[in-house]
């Protein structure tokens, strides 16, 4: 399979880039900074390009079977336009250029997921610290989800720099969280890398922890 991961260069996509890679997969890693990704591997292609090129999202999404997206807000104080307005633009490429399947990580709180959070962990992460990052989640789940595309939307809980180790949980029904619900960003690359197969949680909103 050919995909594309967005993102590629953070602490998860990097990790998806290279887990994708050893599964097999041909991957196209779309960055914004040029050198932000030294990984060399005969089934990686790197593309430098801003999320607003039109030309060169079109070269990495045509042809491919799936695009995976961990973008994030990165900052706790303003919210991301460029982001947002990206994810739209991915949006609309994919359906464009009839790439079907769209894995895109967000984070537990966003949504109906807020109310899987106890008080007082919720208003404190979610209406407070998080606010702005989760407000830029919630639009691009918005997005993602009115689309015509295959997705799934992948709700992890506070990550983690662990290995991977298979143990984790997900689902798409309504739970009760315990503290921040942590998972290792290996964890959820791994979880995020079986959907390009797993056709199970197509056009849902799966919660993920450990």
């Amino acid at each position: 399979m050919k995909i594309v991961v967005f993102g590629a260069s953070g602490k998860t996509g990097l990790l998806i880039v290279e887990q994708a890679l050893a599964a097999g997969h041909r991957v196209v890693a779309y960055i914004r900074t040029p050198g932000s990704i030294e990984l060399e591997h005969p089934n990686l292609e790197v593309v430098v390009g801003k999320l607003n090129d039109s030309e060169k999202l079109k070269y990495a999404i045509s042809g491919t079977d799936a695009c995976i997206s961990t973008l994030g807000g990165g900052s706790l104080s303003k919210h991301n336009q460029e982001v947002m307005m990206g994810i739209a633009s991915i949006v609309r490429m994919m359906e464009a250029e009839g790439v079907p399947r769209f894995i895109y990580m967000s984070s537990v709180g966003a949504g109906e997921s807020r109310y899987y959070i106890p008080q007082p962990f919720r208003f404190l992460m979610v209406d407070v610290m998080l606010r702005i990052p989760i407000a830029d989640h919630n639009v691009n789940e918005e997005c993602i989800s009115k689309s015509t595309l295959k997705w799934t939307v992948v709700r992890p809980g506070g990550l983690t720099d662990g290995p991977v180790t298979g143990n984790l949980k997900h689902g798409s029904e309504k739970i009760k969280l315990t503290g921040n619900a942590g998972i290792s960003r290996s964890n959820v690359a791994a979880f995020m890398v079986s959907q390009l197969s797993d056709t199970s949680c197509v056009n849902a909103f799966v919660w993920l922890h450990e």
